[in-house]
């Protein structure tokens, strides 16, 4: 007979504990349910990218000296440069600086240890297209400037969204 006891004592004591657990649960997904939603309406709305945000690599040609530092640092030798050496000067010449950001990973490398500062990361990650080819960005693509996510006046930031109130 205590045998039988104590299985009715044990299966009490786990039936209590499982609904303590559940009630825990219950209460943590309505501690969930009160709070704003996280979700944006992507193509109006944007998120304001980090300070250090790796987005497409922004390049200046008048600042590049073709030392090629930036395709030695990058783990897949991707960005393409192009250089002439001018014998009378003793210089190389810059002709043609191109990354496809189809294969590109955005780790920075090239931009970190690049000795001009002539690359720099942008916030830009809008870089989606039908052709992968067109992601073979040269140095005219590359040098042109991002539009900045605050100042785009098309769409409607989180931090300028209307506020919307909470009734208690």
């Amino acid at each position: 007979m205590f045998p039988m006891v104590t299985g009715v004592m044990n299966y009490g004591q786990q039936t209590v504990r499982a609904a303590r657990y559940i009630g825990q649960s219950f209460m943590i997904t309505l501690s969930h349910a009160n709070r704003l939603p996280v979700t944006i309406q992507y193509p109006y709305e944007k998120l304001i990218t980090s300070e250090r945000f790796r987005g497409r690599i922004h390049f200046e040609f008048d600042k590049c000296i073709a030392c090629e530092v930036c395709v030695r640092v990058c783990p897949i030798d991707l960005p393409v440069v192009d250089w002439k050496l001018e014998t009378n000067i003793r210089k190389k010449r810059l002709l043609n600086y191109s990354i496809d950001f189809g294969i590109c990973i955005f780790c920075g490398n090239c931009v970190e240890y690049c000795p001009t500062n002539c690359l720099s990361m942008t916030e830009e990650y809008e870089l989606s297209t039908y052709d992968r080819h067109e992601l073979n960005y040269n140095q005219i693509a590359l040098g042109r400037l991002p539009i900045s996510v605050i100042d785009d006046y098309t769409i409607r930031t989180i931090l300028n969204s209307p506020k919307k109130k909470i009734s208690k």
